[in-house]
């Protein structure tokens, strides 16, 4: 039997630390799911979204897994399919009362994200919600969707996987395979689960010593770092300043959001050379800042924030968390908001550095030895005793930011309007502020409890005028600067297509994937067309327009060059919005691998290798992949030079004299 049971998982799968902390978390004052709320365009019937989501739920193996704990809490739980599932105890229907406004809609969001959900069950629950007949920009008759998933089946990325597999990128539903009848494997008993955590019990400290070593590798590092680029070690727990939202919860939740533009952002983040994410997290500060400053309650050193981190590879498509953080100063001691945002900007880099420096995975690893029965009685008593009165804040706040797709959805037909999300709070952490994007729109959606923000209504009105304070003081800075020209590029699509047209005139043989006609829109201030008809033989690139495409595709002429050249990936692209298809998207994907076979024209690598969409290019993750070395990158080279008196040169010194000749004017 024994041998049977560590040879065979019987279908167990086992949380990870991280997974479990959340579990652990969690008390009757904080129930730890991660929540959203989308807005759909018209009307839906119930009974359709139910069969929609039939059909598609077998695709995500979370949402039929349920927990099974060990006895008496000694191990971390494990994940099993339910033998009994049944949609009627998650998926609900409901109304609103008239009007049917915003109001009424936010007020029924808080009320069902203050609820737990049950552990005998899958940890997932959805709200139907009918009546949505007067909110500004909602068709009358439109419908909303509120979901809660517990944060130890997913984290911010791996709900965006799951939203990927509910919704769709054309009206036209997608069809998933009937999943094959197999037999449900049986609940283990507690005998079973007794053995296997023995097991874990028994592999788990053999995995130690690497974790150890990749500390001390770590932490060597991160203090070769510090010296080579003489910046500030990062903000430690339990340093952060007390305010009003770091008091112990209620039970109860106040929900809202803000909607702002992410075109505005990103005009934003071009001007201050920065990321979307800091002109974010700047724009919460000024909220946050002035917020405490009407309740005298502003304190002299900075609020620290929480920043969520994502540790998933790009390719990694697997459920659960893999996140680690990083604590940011968040300036709201700096009254000026470009002062500010500078000051953002400063902090996040340097968490960057030392984020990569430390590894974030090593340290998730460490959770692996948290004992499950343990942590969780602490946890309890931590809320019980309202610990979080007697110590300074961990940090102050969360703020969250999970970039999704620039492109609408739908879901069942209906276009998806906003989608925004929802996130827990703790003992201590009052505050939690998700934000997500989604075709060209921002929503920063703060959580807190009625007894610690009752007035959250005027916070998130502060997000609002903490965005435009900051538009304003950027653009009029903006405006006082001399008008520099535009360099013109090296290589323009003109010529690009003129080379793929003189190379499909001399190869009228070549056989290519697709067998349609295609068409390539240019945008821009002179827009372009390009028809590519391989449907007639011979096969010809021309410019112009045609009737007859199958599909449109549209980009601008910096992001075309970008993609051609390699920069940028058309899936990207596309996510982002910066690559627009009309028509067929399956005939354009088509295009897309006809494109792939055609050579690549020489001079694309004349390409500058910062062109004038170079900024837009970068993917707001790409920051992050190697913060270390970049950090270093960007400090100046020590000089190898003495001076005069034969002592080594400080390049950096203000004292002309301690120059060496190299530096001489």
């Amino acid at each position: 039997m024994l041998f049977d049971l560590l040879n065979n998982d019987g279908g167990l799968e086992e949380l990870s630390g991280l997974d479990s902390a959340f579990l652990y978390l969690e008390t009757p004052n904080a129930p730890m799911h991660i929540g959203s709320l989308a807005v759909l365009e018209g009307s839906l019937a119930f009974q359709e979204f139910k069969d929609l989501l039939l059909s598609h739920i077998h695709m995500v193996k979370t949402m039929r897994q349920k927990l099974v704990e060990v006895p008496l809490s000694l191990d971390r739980p494990y994940w099993v399919e339910d033998p009994d599932f049944n949609i009627d105890y998650h998926l609900h229907h409901t109304r609103l009362p008239e009007p049917g406004g915003w109001k009424q809609l936010r007020r029924l969001t808080s009320r069902i994200f203050s609820q737990h959900l049950d552990r005998n069950r899958p940890l997932w629950e959805m709200v139907f919600v009918e009546g949505l007949d007067s909110i500004p920009q909602v068709p009358p008759g439109s419908v909303a969707v509120i979901s809660k998933i517990h944060h130890a089946a997913i984290d911010g990325m791996s709900g965006v996987d799951i939203m990927g597999l509910l919704f769709d990128l054309t009206e036209n539903t997608r069809q998933y395979p009937v999943p094959e009848k197999k037999d449900t494997p049986p609940v283990p008993d507690e005998m079973e689960l007794m053995v296997r955590s023995a097991v874990n019990f028994a592999k788990r400290p053999l995995k130690l010593p690497k974790i150890l070593m990749e500390t001390a590798k770590a932490t060597l590092r991160t203090g070769a770092l510090s010296r080579a680029t003489r910046t500030e070690l990062p903000t430690l727990p339990f340093t952060a300043p007390h305010t009003p939202f770091n008091d112990p919860i209620s039970a109860d939740r106040i929900w809202n959001t803000a909607l702002l533009s992410l075109d505005r952002i990103k005009k934003l983040k071009r001007i201050m050379d920065c990321t979307v994410n800091d002109v974010i997290l700047a724009i919460c500060a000024g909220a946050i800042r002035r917020y405490l400053e009407e309740k005298d309650a502003l304190p002299n050193k900075p609020v620290v924030a929480m920043v969520p981190v994502s540790t998933r590879g790009n390719t990694d498509q697997s459920g659960g968390n893999q996140v680690s953080s990083m604590f940011l100063q968040m300036g709201t001691d700096i009254a000026d908001p470009i002062e500010r945002l500078l000051k953002i900007q400063k902090n996040a880099r340097r968490g960057k550095a030392y984020q990569g420096a430390i590894d974030a995975k090593t340290l998730i690893e460490y959770s692996e030895f948290v004992p499950f029965g343990i942590a969780g009685q602490a946890a309890r008593l931590y809320s019980r005793a309202q610990l979080s009165k007697r110590h300074n804040p961990v940090f102050n706040c969360v703020i969250t930011n999970v970039p999704g797709p620039q492109i609408p959805l739908y879901l069942a037909g209906k276009r998806l309007l906003a989608l925004m999300g929802s996130a827990p709070i703790l003992d201590g952490m009052g505050l939690m502020i998700p934000v997500f994007s989604y075709n060209g729109i921002v929503s920063i959606s703060p959580t807190s409890a009625p007894n610690l923000m009752p007035d959250l209504d005027k916070f998130t009105r502060y997000i609002w005028e903490s965005a435009n304070e900051l538009e304003s003081a950027i653009l009029t800075k903006e405006a006082a600067k001399p008008i520099e020209k535009q360099k013109e590029p090296k290589v323009k699509v003109a010529d690009l297509f003129a080379y793929y047209q003189n190379y499909v005139a001399e190869n009228p043989d070549i056989k290519l994937k697709g067998s349609d006609i295609y068409q390539f829109d240019v945008l821009g201030d002179k827009p372009q067309h390009w028809v590519f008809d391989l449907k007639n033989k011979p096969i010809s690139l021309s410019q112009g327009e045609s009737e007859d495409a199958v599909c449109k595709i549209q980009m601008s002429e910096p992001h075309i060059l970008s993609m051609l050249s390699g920069k940028m990936d058309a899936t990207t692209a596309f996510m982002q919005g910066k690559l627009k298809i009309k028509g067929d998207i399956n005939a354009a994907i088509q295009f897309g691998q006809v494109l792939a076979t055609l050579p690549p024209p020489p001079f694309l690598k004349e390409l500058n290798d910062e062109s004038p969409a170079d900024a837009e290019e970068k993917v707001e993750a790409q920051a992050e992949v190697k913060p270390a070395q970049k950090a270093a990158k960007e400090q100046p080279k020590l000089c190898k030079g003495v001076t005069k008196a034969g002592k080594p040169c400080k390049n950096k010194a203000r004292d002309e004299s301690q120059y060496c000749r190299l530096h001489d004017k």
